[in-house]
């Protein structure tokens, strides 16, 4: 899918105070996601010749730069599609990939790619564990918006949907280093929902807002939908919640 990966690593290279203007280049891929049968990739061909490896696209300082990187595998894994991640990229590896010399594996002796290493395991995990991240890759049934216009905010939350009603999941998504404290989201459906994993978790070097509750959704409109939840999100970041769908009252 160049397309989805021209627009979203253009995106993710802004400064987050710019990305709400461009805040289509981060929708835009779902308007063609079903037209064919796509790969989600971050090939070499993106960290190569002149183009920087994934960590040195991402702005600002060393901490911000690991958590646009998290926040960016996190929503490219709840992206429909497959998925190719190109080696050295999921422990950050600093230089650009050549042919001529072997990956930089002493890197894994810093916390910060040791740490990246781990996100992208816990992300292969999960990926394992539901199949709402595969099962219906190319069936619009296995996605939905719950919101994608909040370009003042640049923050998006979405549903993957797989085989049965059961361990279906809840991405929020919040592209800019700010905490969204106490804010209302809204959901597909009343039940409970327990948050399985943060890209701002500190074993991942994160600042550690987590949710450990398991939320109930009220009735309380919010997003053009009947039922919400109530949580903070954290600043640069991808908050994955676990649920089983149930039929609205």
């Amino acid at each position: 899918n160049m397309g989805w990966m021209n627009d979203f690593l253009e995106y993710m290279h802004m400064d987050p105070l710019f990305r709400g203007p461009n805040h289509g280049r981060l929708t835009f891929s779902l308007q063609y996601a079903y037209s064919e049968n796509f790969i989600q990739v971050l090939s070499h061909d993106e960290v190569v010749h002149g183009k920087g490896s994934m960590i040195n696209k991402m702005p600002g300082e060393l901490d911000a730069k690991f958590a646009n990187l998290r926040t960016a595998y996190g929503f490219m894994y709840g992206h429909p599609g497959k998925k190719l991640l190109f080696m050295g990229q999921e422990f950050a590896q600093f230089r650009e990939w050549s042919e001529a010399r072997s990956l930089d594996w002493n890197l894994l002796g810093e916390e910060r790619n040791h740490q990246m290493q781990d996100y992208v395991k816990a992300l292969n995990k999960l990926y394992q564990e539901y199949d709402a991240l595969y099962a219906n890759d190319f069936d619009p049934i296995g996605f939905e918006w719950m919101s994608c216009e909040n370009a003042d905010m640049s923050v998006v939350t979405f549903v993957r949907r797989g085989s049965t009603a059961k361990k279906q999941l809840l991405f929020l998504c919040n592209f800019t280093p700010v905490t969204r404290e106490d804010m209302l989201f809204g959901v597909p459906c009343p039940g409970t929902y327990k948050e399985i994993l943060s890209s701002d978790e500190e074993r991942f070097g994160g600042t550690g807002i987590v949710n450990p509750k398991v939320l109930t959704a009220k009735e309380e409109p919010c997003d053009g939908r009947n039922y919400s939840i109530r949580m903070t999100l954290p600043p640069l970041s991808v908050t994955i919640y676990e649920y089983d769908y149930k039929e609205n009252k």
